[in-house]
C-alpha cells in the first residue's frame, strides 16, 4: 500500500508543456528558426550543482509519504468496521510472530449482515482479546458448550444450533460477513445457544478458556493449505492438540471433517499419535458422518468435484 515517489518530470516532457514551461533551445548543430541569432543557437548553461537539492528533498518527501501511508493502513487495521461490532484487531496487545492457519480478509458486507452485526453483536458476540477467562456457564446459561473453529458463512452452525438447543456453540471465525450472517441466521431460527467469537482461536484456547470447560471441538473443512511449503499452516498439528486437550472434559469429542485426502491422512495420524485422544472408530480409521453434522456448502462443492469427505471423531481420554 506504499505510495510511489513523486519525482519531478524531466524537462521537455508533456508535463512541461502542461505547466507552460518552455523547452530547451536547440544546440549548435541544430539549425535555429528563421531570423535567429548566433546567441539563440548557443546551448543553455549547465544547471548549478546546488540545484540537486530539490531531488534530495523529493526523496525525503517520498519516504515521509510512504511512512504516512503505512501508518494509515495500520490504523485502519485496528479500527472497527462497525461501531459496537467485532474489533478489527481484538488481540493487538497479544500479537506474536508465529505461523497462523488463517488469513484475515475484508470482504464485502451486505446490508443485512451489517445490520445483524450492529444490533446483535453486543448481545451474542465477543472479541478474543486474551485479557480474561470466559465464564461459559454464565455465557450459555449452564448449557454444555462445544467450540467450533472456522464456520464460514454459518449455515451449518445455525442448523446445528437449531437442531440441538440443549448444546451451546461457541463459534470462532475472523470473516466479518460470516459473523454477521451467522448472527442473522441464529436470530431468524430463534436460537439463543450461539455465541460468535472474533479472532484467533489459539489465543482463545490458550488464555481465555478454563480447564475442562468444553464438551467438544468441531473443525469442519479447515483450509487444507495444499502446497507442501504451506503444510506448517494447517490447524490440526500436535502443538494445537496440546492446547485443546486441557480445556476438554474427559469424554469430550474432537470432530474433524475434510474433503482433502492428504489432510485427512495427516489429521488421522496426528490425532492417533496424541496420548490424550482415542479414536471412536472401532477399526482405528475414519468414522461415518454423524447425523448431527449437516451437509455444508464447502462439502457440497467438494462432492461436486468428486472429492471424498472424511470424518474423524476422537474422544478425550
Amino acid at each position: 500500500m506504499s505510495e510511489q515517489p513523486l519525482n519531478p518530470s524531466p524537462a521537455g516532457t508533456p508535463d512541461d508543456a502542461a505547466a507552460g514551461t518552455a523547452p530547451a533551445a536547440p544546440g549548435p548543430s541544430a539549425p535555429g528558426p528563421t531570423g535567429s541569432t548566433a546567441a539563440d543557437a548557443l546551448p543553455l548553461p549547465a544547471e548549478p550543482a546546488s540545484d540537486a537539492a530539490p531531488d534530495a528533498l523529493s526523496d525525503e518527501d517520498a519516504a515521509a509519504r510512504r511512512a504516512a501511508s503505512f501508518e494509515r493502513a495500520r490504523r485502519l487495521r485496528q479500527e472497527p468496521r462497525f461501531p459496537g461490532g467485532p474489533a478489527a484487531d481484538p488481540a493487538g496487545s497479544h500479537h506474536e510472530r508465529r505461523i497462523r492457519s488463517f488469513q484475515p480478509r475484508r470482504s464485502r458486507v451486505t446490508t443485512g449482515q451489517q445490520e445483524s452485526l450492529e444490533r446483535l453483536w453486543p448481545q451474542w458476540g465477543l472479541d478474543i482479546d486474551g485479557k480474561r477467562v470466559l465464564d461459559l456457564a454464565e455465557l450459555f446459561g449452564g448449557l454444555p458448550v462445544v467450540l467450533e473453529i472456522g464456520f464460514g458463512m454459518g449455515e451449518a452452525t445455525a442448523q446445528m444450533a437449531a437442531d440441538d438447543p440443549g448444546t451451546g456453540i461457541l463459534a470462532v471465525d475472523v470473516h466479518t460477513p460470516g459473523q454477521g450472517n451467522l448472527l442473522g441466521l441464529a436470530e431468524k431460527a430463534g436460537s439463543t445457544n450461539v455465541r460468535v467469537a472474533n479472532g484467533d482461536a489459539v489465543i482463545l484456547l490458550r488464555e481465555m478458556l478454563a480447564p475442562e470447560s468444553l464438551d467438544g471441538l468441531r473443525v469442519y473443512f479447515p483450509d487444507p493449505w495444499p502446497k507442501a511449503r504451506h503444510h506448517k499452516r494447517r490447524l490440526i498439528q500436535p502443538d494445537f492438540l496440546d492446547l485443546v486437550a486441557p480445556v476438554l472434559r474427559p469424554g469430550a469429542i474432537v470432530h474433524c471433517a475434510t474433503d482433502w485426502e492428504p489432510y485427512a491422512e495427516q489429521m488421522l495420524e496426528v490425532l492417533t499419535a496424541h496420548p490424550c485422544f482415542e479414536n471412536t472408530a472401532a477399526d482405528g480409521g475414519y468414522a461415518p458422518r454423524p447425523a448431527f453434522r449437516p451437509l455444508t456448502r464447502f462439502e457440497g462443492q467438494g462432492l461436486d468435484k468428486g472429492h471424498v469427505v472424511h470424518d474423524l471423531l476422537f474422544a478425550r481420554v
